[in-house]
């Protein structure tokens, strides 16, 4: 399966943003998107265990620096766009780590290790897909950063009650003991003031990476 036919079938939203780049770029950026696509769907397969998911997320590994028996085209496609644009596999193995570590980690006791996972499944995307968009300021590395953790954090705000059905709490544990609200709270979807109170916290840090974010973007690669 080819890169436009594994975006295709993703339906995702974010897809629709391709549309407006030139050829070459649109192509180059749905080879990246497809590989995020792709790993991320291994993590997450009900179908799969833990073992045969470390499995494949170790052969995408392998196939990032070099070929493999009966590959898929996919794989050649991401090598070719790593050469083209100078991506180093230490940038997309980044990713990999990070959807490797919903196969062991449900939860986060502290902020700075969810930081970790957000950087890797979030940051790490944004960090490749400039190299593809292009940019004039190194500053752009850090703007990607922020707005990696400002998304992140977004989409797991928006999807507490989805991810803690599939046994993951990413809010850190710290922020649930500081507003008291327990996990027993969240299994009986009690919205309460100390959810809210919680809620304001986490959305308040969101904001925070998003203006960071705006701070880093240099006016000329606005």
């Amino acid at each position: 399966m080819n890169a436009a036919t594994i975006t295709r079938l993703s339906k995702s939203n974010l897809a629709l943003a391709f549309v407006s780049l030139g050829r070459e770029r649109k192509r180059d950026i749905t080879i990246f998107y497809a590989f995020c696509r792709v790993v991320d769907d291994i993590a997450d397969s009900a179908e799969l265990s833990v073992i045969e998911k470390r499995v494949r997320l170790a052969n995408w590994r392998h196939m990032l620096r070099t070929s493999a028996q009966d590959e898929p085209l996919l794989a050649r496609d991401v090598r070719q766009l790593m050469q083209k644009y100078s991506l180093s596999p230490d940038m997309l193995e980044e990713i990999i780590a990070g959807v490797e570590m919903d196969l062991s980690v449900a939860r986060y006791p502290t902020f700075q290790e969810l930081r970790l996972y957000c950087y890797r499944v979030a940051s790490a995307v944004g960090l490749v897909s400039i190299e593809i968009f292009g940019y004039r300021n190194p500053r752009c590395r850090q703007y990607a950063i922020e707005l990696g953790l400002a998304l992140q954090m977004t989409n797991i705000i928006r999807d507490v009650w989805k991810d803690y059905q599939v046994g993951r709490i990413y809010l850190p544990q710290e922020d649930l003991a500081r507003f008291h609200y327990s996990e027993a709270d969240l299994a009986k979807r009690q919205y309460n003031e100390h959810f809210l109170q919680l809620m304001h916290f986490e959305a308040s840090r969101a904001r925070e990476f998003f203006s960071r974010a705006v701070a880093e973007l240099p006016s000329e690669d606005r």
